[in-house]
């Protein structure tokens, strides 16, 4: 960094313009239930995800790559999260957690942060509507407070019995979740002015927290120890006797991915969101590893970007990396001075924001712009689905991940060869797909079926690669063709591509292919 952006850098923290500061607000109040109810779906003390938002604060936000990107604890985590502290316990998670940093940090150093976007889409959303599905059944039961299944499919089977019980029984808890889910659902609509400022899940969490305690419903409530140090766990390594080295590994790299993807496609959605403010995605990585270490060495939650916090950051007028660094600074304050008041708030009404944000994960509208891609992006968005639902996260990631390799294969194996004749000695070839050495039968079988001293015109509008191969077998009909008569036109402009040996015979005709297809299709 040179003294001038080092000079620039700085300057931007210590300003702290007053959008920041009021930005700063808003990002807290969003992540404040946000962190608690994320902690409560991955089955762990609330304060480890109030940690994880303290250090995606006051740790990220000073070295992160995205300036108004927010991290903290993510829901999207929760899956392998609550798998890890099912089986192995608490004090795994840390290590996981450590491991996953650590993979990060060497990542972003190795500058490897924009390959972690190369992702399919149709594998994200797949995986973001998966982790949705699973999220929804799950916090379904404990918004009952009931426990959950430690099955996704079972969660699923028994939410029809869950919610005929608690109608049956008058649930209070399910009718503070129910009420809950209403001021989120509402409270956009009904908000206007300054209150528009005030976000949905803040207000939920009050109405839950009075709703219980003026009628004094008997309903559980959220367990907040007296001092946030002693929710620290620190790794230790008498954990490798109970643990295999493995296994902290394989969910250290599953997490290490699964963040830094959800952190990077994050970022560039709020580049897009605030085009001035330019991303650094290697810086940001190493960041999330600063920070995922962090986390991990106090046994905290992951962390990645998240959307909802760093959206709220943008709307909010967020203008510097201050507004992410205050918002951290809030949360500390918070909870070592009003720590006491989340022992007020009912375990439903945390789980009725994560029900809603299960919801918002399977976004059917994404659906809908795959299938305009074709219907193979919408099969490898199902398969990734259903997979992560019937089996587990990595496993559901692999098999969309190889789907779309397998789709990328076969797209560039696949060439269809037309050829249309039109009046006098007049031809086009229609050339789609991708003309590459594995095809070369099919495009010399479609040469050999011209007759002699015809024009023929090549239409690659539909092509989508041509190789080495299939261009030298063109150049040498051309060759050989111009001996019986006849000429080859290439549309070059089709393909967007500079081909240099062509000779003078094989002409460049855009116009003349143009005139063509109007004589044929008469």
């Amino acid at each position: 960094m040179t003294n001038f952006h080092r000079a620039t850098y700085w300057s931007s923290i210590i300003k702290s313009p007053k959008q920041d500061f009021l930005a700063s607000i808003v990002v807290f109040l969003v992540a404040l239930p946000l962190c608690m109810g994320i902690a409560i779906a991955s089955g762990v003390p609330v304060a480890a995800g109030l940690i994880t938002g303290i250090v995606g604060g006051l740790v990220v936000g000073w070295f992160a790559g995205a300036p108004l990107q927010v991290s903290g604890p993510a829901a999207g985590l929760t899956v392998i999260v609550y798998q890890v502290v099912n089986e192995h316990g608490l004090l795994a998670l840390g290590a996981v957690v450590l491991i996953a940093g650590t993979l990060q940090l060497i990542a972003g150093a190795l500058r490897l942060g924009r390959w972690f976007r190369a992702v399919s889409p149709a594998v994200i959303h797949g995986m973001l509507a998966g982790v949705g599905v699973l999220i929804v059944s799950s916090q379904f039961h404990v918004m009952l407070d009931d426990s959950p299944k430690q099955i996704g499919l079972a969660n699923l089977a028994s939410i029809p019995a869950a919610a005929y019980g608690a109608l049956v029984e008058r649930n209070a808890a399910a009718g503070i979740g129910v009420m809950a889910i209403a001021c989120l659902m509402a409270w956009k609509t009904l908000a206007k002015g300054r209150f528009a400022l005030v976000p949905a899940p803040l207000i939920a969490i009050v109405v839950a927290a009075v709703m219980a305690g003026t009628m004094g419903l008997p309903v559980a409530r959220v367990q907040m120890p007296d001092s946030l140090s002693s929710a620290i766990h620190l790794p230790s390594l008498e954990l490798l006797q109970s643990v295999p080295l493995n296994v902290l590994l394989q969910a250290g790299v599953l997490i290490a991915i699964v963040a830094s993807a959800e952190t990077l496609l994050c970022a560039a959605a709020v580049e897009k969101m605030k085009p001035e403010v330019k991303t650094d995605y290697d810086r940001e990585l190493v960041a999330q590893g600063i920070g995922n270490i962090v986390c991990g060495a106090l046994g905290a939650l992951p962390m990645t970007g998240v959307i909802v916090r760093s959206s709220a950051n943008v709307e909010s007028g967020g203008q510097t990396r201050s507004s992410a660094i205050l918002h951290g600074a809030w949360l500390l304050v918070f909870v070592v001075a009003l720590g006491s008041m989340v022992r007020l708030i009912p375990t439903a009404g945390l789980a009725a924001i994560l029900v809603y944000t299960g919801f918002k994960l399977i976004n059917v509208q994404e659906i809908k712009r795959l299938k305009s891609y074709g219907w193979s992006e919408v099969g490898v968005y199902a398969a990734t689905l259903c997979t992560i639902i019937a089996t587990d996260l990595l496993t559901g990631v692999i098999v969309g991940i190889a789907l779309s390799v397998a789709k990328l294969l076969i797209r560039f194996s696949h060439l269809n060869a037309l050829i249309v004749h039109g009046e006098g000695d007049y031809c086009l070839l229609h050339l789609s797909g991708a003309a590459t050495f594995l095809r070369l039968p099919v495009l010399a079988s479609s040469l050999d079926r011209i007759s002699p001293g015809e024009e023929v015109h090549v239409d690659f509008e539909q092509l989508d690669h041509i190789d080495h191969a299939c261009m030298d077998l063109l150049m040498s009909f051309a060759q050989r063709h111009e001996q019986t008569g006849g000429t080859l036109i290439i549309d070059w402009g089709t393909l967007h591509a500079q081909v240099h040996g062509i000779s003078e015979s094989t002409k460049v005709d855009s116009e003349s292919d143009k005139h063509l297809r109007r004589r044929i299709a008469a």
